[in-house]
């Protein structure tokens, strides 16, 4: 359509009814025109208009409809002479208004936009559309735009279905841990840039196996449906309190003026729970146990605060119950070895007691090891390997996780070259970045400089964030971008577990998905979560994006991920982590044979 519309079509005094024809009689004289235009042009450009997948409008430079390629009743109730001259934003919900204005006056400046936007339907339900405005030009001119759009309501529903399996407890209807965890974490960046007082409880139903026994499993889900309805009641917001598993629950405090504050809190919690409950006609009193965790200076991340009100529950339920407790430190048998921990470890690193243990990644297709993933271990000169559950959460309360995460990044990053110049397969190694790793403000520099040290291709590294590390959209992108810009591939570790928006999947440039081992786990058991599993893998692939599977333990996983087009597993089944030594050994088998299918037979011999 480039240099096609006369400039008098921007001051609008074209209709709707000529405008297609006016666009095959231009097309024509530009075809007769041109002597190096192809012979098929007009043809070409008729067909776009008449049979295009892609709808499409031209708005004037004043936002009025000109035209629209094809019959808009369906989708917007509208037709074709209704939205002549009509201005665009009249049918754009008010919310959305600025961001269609914005969009519009960057394509008459001559930029591309693309935008997702909510319009309303004639009858007055909302529907989400995603367009893309392009500048129409004229002798160099621009004389109107040129909008795309695309109706993507059922996608956003759909994501929004996939949410609320993820982040909600089927039962009660309440958030689950996932939801709870990161909504936390969300109270705990305020609290500390705001000074606000909060606390987690935890909060245990007493003898509810006693209750089940009596009434019934049925009965028993009926119990929790009522105290989490009273719960409920209790609490400021909804996301405020959470079913965690079975007869437990959390809640979440906040805005604590005191501690005195804290006890009136927990004193009208547990009278609300007074009164009886009934079941089958029967009133079934009910008592609660509280465990209860106030955030401090020393609280660094929602985990700790959550393990703090677990262990305060337990004081209460070993002292008689229906009751509530405040965490102390003198009840965590852990902390002073936590300290010890933490001296240890900078020992650790300045002695080089540190090891890297490689996982295999298999390609579902052929069976072919696609890549590795570096995982962190500790040969403590008395105790032997510790896992890494033992000493990454000292790491991380201490500081130390940023230069033990550079020395993962430089170790692998050195066995890869090794095993590469051995003739070995030239693969990806992935390594996690934690938190406080991706928060560096010279991240790129880092990475940069252990490429150059080892002469490894960027390519040859992979980086994991997790999606907790994507809620600062802007800051992440431009972080992921300088990364990708090295040439280092990024991929999101632990996907459906964080709390964060899906629309970071197409901002952000992601190579791929790794489904969490919790959602792996039980697709066999778990109608959810073989759903959950399902859906993340479509949604990935239209998004053009690679998924692999962790935790993949079963030949029955296996067959699953394959039958629902998974790229790639990682786990036991195919191997589980080895030494440098063991995992070379394993990559020149692979090289000196032909790719195997993963299966029962073939797993012994991947190890």
């Amino acid at each position: 359509m480039k240099d096609l519309w006369p400039a008098w079509i921007a001051a609008g005094s074209i209709t709707a009814a000529s405008a297609a024809m006016l666009w095959r009689r231009l097309a024509s004289n530009r075809s007769r025109e041109s002597s190096s235009a192809p012979s098929y042009q007009t043809e070409l450009l008729n067909s776009l208009y008449d049979s295009s997948p892609v709808a499409f409008a031209v708005i004037d430079k004043q936002g009025k409809f000109i035209d629209i390629n094809r019959d808009p009743t369906e989708l917007i109730g509208y037709g074709k002479s209704e939205m002549s001259g009509l201005p665009f934003t009249k049918l754009v919900d008010e919310e959305y208004h600025d961001l269609m204005r914005e969009a519009f006056l960057q394509t008459l400046k001559g930029h591309n936009v693309s935008q997702e936007i909510r319009v309303l339907h004639k009858l007055g339900h909302p529907l989400d559309l995603n367009i893309s405005t392009s500048p129409l030009r004229r002798r160099g001119s621009i004389i109107g735009i040129l909008v795309f759009f695309q109706d993507i309501s059922d996608r956003k529903r759909s994501l929004e279905r996939i949410r609320h399996m993820a982040y909600y407890d089927d039962m009660t209807g309440l958030p689950n841990r996932r939801f709870f965890t990161g909504r936390l974490e969300e109270k705990l960046r305020s609290s500390q840039a705001t000074g606000a007082k909060l606390a987690v409880c935890y909060i245990d139903v007493d003898r509810f196996k006693l209750v089940n026994a009596s009434f019934g499993r049925d009965f028993g889900d009926m119990l929790l449906l009522q105290i989490a309805e009273r719960l409920t009641r209790c609490l400021r917001e909804t996301g405020d309190i959470a079913r965690m598993e079975g007869d437990e629950f959390v809640a979440l405090l906040d805005s604590l003026a005191d501690e005195q504050d804290v006890s009136r809190r927990l004193d009208a919690i547990m009278a609300e729970l007074e009164e009886p409950f009934e079941l089958k006609g029967v009133p079934v009193p009910i008592t609660v146990s509280i465990g209860v965790a106030v955030y401090d200076d020393t609280t660094v991340d929602a985990g700790t605060l959550l393990k703090r009100a677990d262990t305060a529950l337990h004081r209460v339920k070993e002292n008689g119950k229906n009751h509530y407790a405040l965490f102390a430190p003198e009840m965590d048998p852990i902390a002073m070895q936590k300290l010890t921990i933490q001296h240890e470890l900078r020992r650790a690193l300045h002695n080089e007691e540190f090891r890297l243990h490689y996982q295999p990644q298999y390609d579902l297709a052929s069976g072919q090891i696609v890549g590795l993933e570096a995982l962190i271990r500790w040969q403590h000169p008395e105790r032997g390997l510790v896992s890494p559950g033992e000493f990454i959460p000292a790491a991380e309360e201490s500081g130390m996780i940023v230069p033990l995460g550079d020395w993962v990044i430089e170790e692998a990053c050195r066995q890869n070259k090794q095993w590469q110049l051995a003739g070995l397969p030239r693969i990806p190694v992935s390594v996690n970045l934690s938190f406080r790793q991706f928060s560096h403000k010279n991240l790129k520099g880092k990475v940069a400089e252990v490429l150059a040290q080892t002469e490894l291709e960027a390519r040859f590294l992979e980086l994991e964030i997790t999606e907790s590390m994507t809620m600062d959209v802007d800051r992440a992108s431009l972080s992921l971008k300088e990364l990708t810009d090295l040439g280092v591939n990024i991929s999101i570790d632990d996907f459906g577990t964080g709390y964060s928006s899906f629309h970071y999947l197409k901002k952000l440039p992601i190579a791929r998905l790794k489904i969490d081992r919790s959602f792996v786990r039980d697709i066999q058991q778990d109608p959810n979560d073989a759903a959950i599993v399902a859906a993340i893998i479509a949604m990935a692939h239209n998004l053009q994006l690679q998924v692999i599977a962790e935790g993949v333990e079963t030949e029955d996983q296996v067959h699953f991920l394959r039958l629902h087009r998974c790229d790639e597993m990682q786990g036991y089944f195919g191997s589980p982590p080895l030494d440098s030594e063991r995992a070379g050994r394993l990559l020149e088998q692979h090289l000196n044979r032909d790719a195997l299918p993963l299966s029962a037979a073939s797993r012994s011999m991947l190890q």
